[in-house]
């Protein structure tokens, strides 16, 4: 995954401007062209309402001075019903005197609490509308070794230029302009579904359909009906006949995602219709003839499974015409950094929190990491620390309990702090402040970071450790400058 997320950073950001003020409108479309973002105008109320129920925008700015509207506070209303999540931006000149400060405030409070995120006084100030920019909608610069913004299911984009990930996905590249059946695999969370539309997309079927389902989220019955469709009556609740997977994906491509979850009962169906190339639907006796493409996933070895019986053999040998296999994200530290700041991109937003700087410390934690639960365990650390810290760098200081999730496996010859001595630097001559100074960082280093630990060895509470760190930090930062 590697970023399996089909959302704002794979599709080009566009904002609606709600405005009649061709000059504020300029300003804006000036300042989101030079982001590459694209912009919306809306000059009226009927066309803005139209925009707004027909398409989803990452953006919107609001003029109270629209004609149509009731003080402009009545369209956010309309906004939020239609695009609960999308932020709003309130422009216009403040109410009583437009150069008191204290009419922008309190105008800036009123519009806060009808549901906008902020309010921006005109004449526009281009810094303060790049500034909101930057922090609802942050584009840093990550490293991606593919992506596409195709709108027929298969957008996505695979960040990182760690060799091993390099390596598999010119693998895919190579095998996708052929149409043997390809499996891939590797763990839970490292991106085979991204890398199944990379294939598709590379694929002499890119322009036909893209289909994809979860095996293991279906029963056995169920799973049939998904796949082959089924006739009206076949079963209680059938009122109309319902193509299948395999149908609407004719002269396409099919993913069959977590493949190896299927029942032994099922797989007999699977590979006759996989050999044959036809199926009747549920209930049906038509014959229903496709051309389709096959992809499997799996996080399971295959030929295990086989051993095991839990998997049919010629099963696996149709299925299993290529075979390419995904990279944990614990083999591909090199990435950490760019997927780090992958998933700032997607979800600073949620808070409107401007991160400009990665704690060192937490990097530091990232590496030393085994990460089982790969990509997508990353992704949710990163926006559970957006949404739980606070400022402009993002670290862990703010969410302590991370620091026991993200430690990293003890190795057989570990020794505890009470099973060992180690070397006390000579302490005569420094002050107590120094003394505790040293004692504290220390300590953090030997624990990885971990302020909980850290904060049990030293005998104080997380709150004190977490003040003093901060205090420190701080301190760095004055003799810096």
């Amino acid at each position: 995954m590697n970023g399996n997320e089909t959302n704002n950073n794979n599709q080009p950001v566009n904002v609606l401007i709600i405005d009649k003020d061709s000059q504020a409108v300029r300003v804006i479309l000036g300042i989101l062209a030079r982001k590459g973002f694209g912009g919306t105008v809306a000059d009226n109320k009927k066309a803005a309402v139209n925009y707004i129920e027909k398409n989803s925008y990452d953006v919107i700015f609001n003029s109270i001075e629209m004609p149509d509207t009731r003080d402009g506070f009545d369209m956010v209303g309309i906004i939020k019903n239609n695009l609960p999540e999308a932020p709003v931006i309130m422009t216009g000149r403040p109410e009583y005197n437009p150069k008191s400060s204290q009419s922008i405030i309190d105008m800036t409070v009123k519009s806060i609490k009808a549901g906008y995120c902020d309010f921006v006084a005109k004449p526009l100030n281009c810094k303060k509308v790049e500034d909101l920019l930057d922090t609802i909608l942050p584009n840093h610069n990550v490293s991606a070794v593919d992506s596409s913004d195709h709108n027929n299911g298969s957008a996505y984009k695979i960040v990182g230029k760690s060799p091993k990930l390099i390596q598999a996905i010119e693998l895919a590249k190579k095998i996708a302009p052929t149409s043997a059946p390809v499996v891939i695999g590797g763990e839970s969370g490292t991106g085979k579904e991204l890398v199944a539309c990379l294939i598709h997309r590379y694929s002499k079927r890119a322009n036909s359909p893209y289909m994809r389902i979860n095996c293991a989220a279906l029963s056995d019955s169920l799973l049939e009906s998904e796949l082959f469709g089924h006739e009206k009556g076949a079963f209680t609740g059938a009122h109309s006949q319902r193509k299948g997977r395999f149908e609407l994906a004719h002269g396409g491509t099919l993913l069959l995602d977590e493949i190896t979850e299927t029942p032994i009962k099922f797989q007999a169906k699977l590979l006759r219709v996989l050999e044959q190339q036809d199926f009747e639907r549920v209930g049906g006796n038509d014959s229903v003839k496709v051309d389709v493409r096959i992809i499997s996933t799996t996080n399971k070895d295959m030929l295990n499974e086989v051993a095991q019986g839990r998997f049919r053999q010629d099963l696996y040998y149709r299925l299993c015409g290529l075979r390419l296999i995904l990279p944990p994200l614990g083999q591909r530290t090199q990435d950490l950094g760019e997927l780090v700041w992958h998933f700032v991109n997607l979800y600073a937003r949620e808070n409107q929190r401007k991160i400009t700087k990665l704690d060192q410390a937490m990097m530091d934690m990232f590496t030393k990491y085994h990460w089982p639960g790969n990509v997508r365990q990353l992704r949710n650390v990163v926006r559970t620390s957006l949404i739980l810290g606070s400022g402009p760098t993002l670290s862990l200081a703010d969410v302590s309990w991370l620091f026991d999730e993200l430690q990293p496996l003890p190795q057989k010859n570990e020794v505890s702090v009470s099973q060992t001595e180690t070397k006390i630097p000579h302490l005569a001559g420094l002050s107590l402040e120094k003394l505790e100074h040293r004692a504290i960082l220390d300590t953090l280093e030997h624990t990885s970071g971990n302020q909980t630990k850290a904060a049990k060895i030293l005998g104080i509470s997380d709150r004190t450790l977490r003040k003093k760190v901060c205090q420190y930090r701080q301190e760095e930062c004055l003799q810096t400058v």
